[in-house]
C-alpha cells in the first residue's frame, strides 16, 4: 500500500509544480461553462413515425397527412421511406417543424420535416405545403431554408417527415 501512497504523493506534488491555482480555477470554469452550454447543442430528432392513413393518400402523394408543411422532394419517391432516409444520404441534425391534423384518427400530431443531404437533388414528387408556416424570424417552423448547413456535405436530396408526439389541446 505504500507504494501506491507514493505514486499518488508524487503525481499531486509534480503537478502542484507545474500548474498554479489560477490555472486550476480557469480549467474549472471551462469545463462548468462547456457543461452548461451542453443542451444548447442542435438536437438529432431521427426517430422514426408511428402513424399513418390511407385516406389521404399514401406517403408517395403530396396530400399525405404529414406533409402539411413540407417543402422539397419527398424521399419515398427517391429510395427512402417517409421517415427514413434513402441509402448514401444523412438526416440533417436540424429540422423544421408542424402540427398536422391526422384524419383517420382525427388528431394533431407534431412533425419534424429532416431534410436527408449528401447527395444531388432527388427531383421526383415535388411538393410544397405551407400550411401554418411561420415567418423566417421563427426558423424552427419555416421550410424555406436549407437545413442540410449543419451537414458535412450540404447538398439537398429529399425531406422525410417524422412524427414527434401528438399535439395537446
Amino acid at each position: 500500500m505504500r507504494s501506491l501512497d507514493h505514486l499518488f504523493e508524487h503525481s499531486s506534488r509534480s503537478l502542484a509544480r507545474r500548474t498554479s491555482r489560477r490555472s486550476l480555477l480557469a480549467s474549472l470554469g471551462q469545463l462548468l461553462t462547456g457543461a452548461a452550454l451542453l443542451p444548447l447543442l442542435p438536437v438529432d430528432r431521427g426517430g422514426r413515425a408511428w402513424a399513418s392513413d390511407a385516406k389521404s393518400g399514401g406517403p408517395e402523394t403530396c396530400e399525405y397527412w404529414k406533409y402539411c408543411a413540407i417543402d422539397g422532394f419527398l424521399c419515398s419517391c427517391c429510395g427512402g421511406t417517409s421517415s427514413s432516409c434513402p441509402p448514401g444520404t444523412a438526416s440533417s441534425p436540424i429540422t423544421w417543424i408542424g402540427t398536422c391534423h391526422n384524419p383517420g384518427d382525427g388528431r394533431d400530431y407534431i412533425v419534424s420535416y429532416n431534410d436527408c443531404c449528401g447527395k444531388t437533388s432527388c427531383g421526383n414528387c415535388e411538393c410544397n405545403r405551407n400550411e401554418r408556416e411561420k415567418p423566417v424570424y421563427r426558423p424552427s417552423r419555416n421550410n424555406d431554408l436549407n437545413w442540410c448547413m449543419a451537414n458535412a456535405d450540404s447538398n439537398y436530396h429529399c425531406t422525410v417527415s417524422v412524427i414527434l408526439g401528438v399535439a395537446e389541446k
